[in-house]
């Protein structure tokens, strides 16, 4: 049983692994954009709406699909005034609780709701309300769902990592302090 887990949770770190590193791309896609899109209105006077949604649409998927990965590595926001002092079983708890008490009841909300409000969306068709803005706005509704799937199953390979290391079947895992070399 105890492999079985170990495999899960390894499973859902790849997972989440390949779709950060993929969408950090997105990154790169959204800075030559933003700067077309500067060039284009201060030099020539000119730009479209289609361009300023992709922006954000572009800006929405790094945050939505990047936030599974960023829990993953310890980036994510995080009031931080004990838990870097507590012995790592001590953070192992914190991030058992956390996980059962926040993490995995949020994200199942959000899936519920940003479900529902994607299908909706889709139903009718939803396209911007800007004349020439992007068509289909339901499928970046549906990167809400998929963001909040992503951090729901890193929630879950938390949770079963803390209780691994809670009942000794596993080393806790150190985040490394930023450094040039890994930020």
């Amino acid at each position: 049983m105890v492999q079985w887990f170990k495999f899960t949770s390894s499973a859902i770190h790849q997972l989440n692994e390949w779709v950060g590193r993929s969408v950090s791309w997105l990154t790169t896609v959204l800075v030559a954009l933003v700067c077309f899109d500067v060039i284009t209105r201060y030099l020539f006077s000119n730009t479209s709406a289609w361009i300023m949604e992709l922006e954000w649409h572009i800006f929405a998927l790094i945050f939505l699909l990047g936030a599974g990965y960023a829990f993953r590595h310890d980036r994510h926001v995080r009031v931080d005034l004990f838990y870097a002092e507590f012995s790592a079983r001590d953070q192992a708890l914190v991030n058992l609780f956390g996980a059962i008490l926040f993490l995995i009841p949020w994200s199942i909300l959000v899936i519920y709701a940003s479900f529902d409000y994607a299908l909706i969306s889709f139903k009718i068709g939803e396209a911007s309300p800007d004349p020439g803005g992007l068509p289909a706005r339901y499928a970046i509704k549906f990167a809400i769902t998929a963001g909040a799937v992503l951090l729901l199953l890193q929630g879950i390979a938390s949770l079963i990592d803390s209780a691994l290391v809670l009942g000794g079947y596993k080393e806790p895992e150190r985040s490394e302090e930023p450094t040039k070399e890994n930020l």
